[in-house]
């Protein structure tokens, strides 16, 4: 088709939906409980963390703001989804489909560039103990928090520049749940070959270099402990083993994520952002915190200043 015939899209359609009315159902009912469950217990672990004086360490500050990244992750994409099938109405508008994609991957690479922040942290914690209030002081991790999501952002902003400008003649159609931008691009009337090339190269390195610096720190890590495998230290390395479980699932979904991309399965690429932007911020809370004793403590702490409180404003009320 020559340029002169091109129709610009205006709005897309979503096409990963089902269309019997059961699954639909089963599928609404499923994701307004996953949705209402993740944001209860991210809001828990951004709340108790701020309140409670025993958590204002640098690891629950962390841990806050990997909270709001996946309380923010999720939103993006589940709400809208949940509208969709509420109203049966697919469609999206082409700024908006433009504007849902640049967020779910700016929200992804910074939550990889936190984490990988975090494994900085717990290294510099068992490994160079004597000097990690020095090191770790509370500006340095405002500053890392900071670069963590100034990275994000300017790393996924030239390819959605660049795919923003290219020409999209249809068909509008997407098979996907949400404005995913490798089926995007498949819309375009253009060679988006470059493109695709530059959001892969980009995408990869993002995932090893994170993955890289979690290794070396953990593989840094698991020396230190081997080496004075103390009981006294259990609770100290206890968080370890959460962050890595995190790490790995988020990690194994965007890589297979990338992969899928590349090989065009769309089934298997829906079930990878499944996994990455809904499963993962789903067990976070639990996997990351609401298991954690400190945790637990500031929960019961929160639970029974409050009883008393209902308890006065009862008694004044009679």
């Amino acid at each position: 088709m020559s340029p002169e015939n091109w129709n610009q899209v205006t709005e897309c359609v979503l096409l990963g939906f089902p269309s019997n009315h059961v699954l639909q159902s089963l599928l609404f009912l499923g994701l307004i409980v996953t949705y209402i469950v993740t944001a209860t217990g991210n809001l828990l672990i951004i709340g108790l963390s701020w309140m409670d004086q025993c958590l204002h360490t640098q690891m629950y500050f962390f841990l806050r703001n990997l909270s709001f990244l996946e309380l923010l992750l999720v939103s993006v994409v589940v709400p809208k989804m949940l509208a969709i099938i509420l109203t049966g109405d697919c469609s999206i508008s082409f700024a908006s489909c433009i504007t849902q994609s640049y967020l779910y991957f700016l929200l992804g690479t910074t939550n990889f560039f936190l984490s990988a922040v975090m494994s900085l942290d717990r290294y510099l914690t068992i490994c160079r103990a004597l000097y990690y209030e020095t090191l770790m002081s509370g500006r340095v991790c405002s500053q890392l928090v900071l670069v963590s999501w100034l990275a994000g952002f300017l790393w996924v902003l030239c390819p959605t520049i660049l795919m923003a400008s290219l020409p999209f003649c249809g068909p509008n159609g997407i098979d996907h749940f949400f404005c995913d931008s490798w089926p995007l691009l498949r819309l375009s009337c253009r060679n988006t070959h470059l493109l695709e090339l530059v959001a892969l190269v980009l995408s990869k390195s993002v995932l090893l270099g994170s993955l890289a610096l979690t290794s070396v720190s953990y593989a840094c890590i698991l020396t230190t402990v081997l080496r004075s495998p103390t009981a006294a230290n259990e609770k100290k390395y206890s968080p370890l083993v959460s962050h890595l479980t995190v790490v790995i699932v988020y990690g194994s979904s965007i890589f297979l994520y990338i992969r899928m991309s590349e090989a065009q399965s769309m089934l298997l690429n829906k079930g990878a952002s499944v996994l990455s932007c809904i499963i993962t911020p789903l067990l976070n809370p639990f996997i990351f915190s609401l298991r954690n004793d400190k945790v637990k403590q500031a929960l019961r702490d929160a639970l029974e200043w409050h009883r008393p409180m209902a308890g006065r404003n009862y008694g004044s009320r009679v």
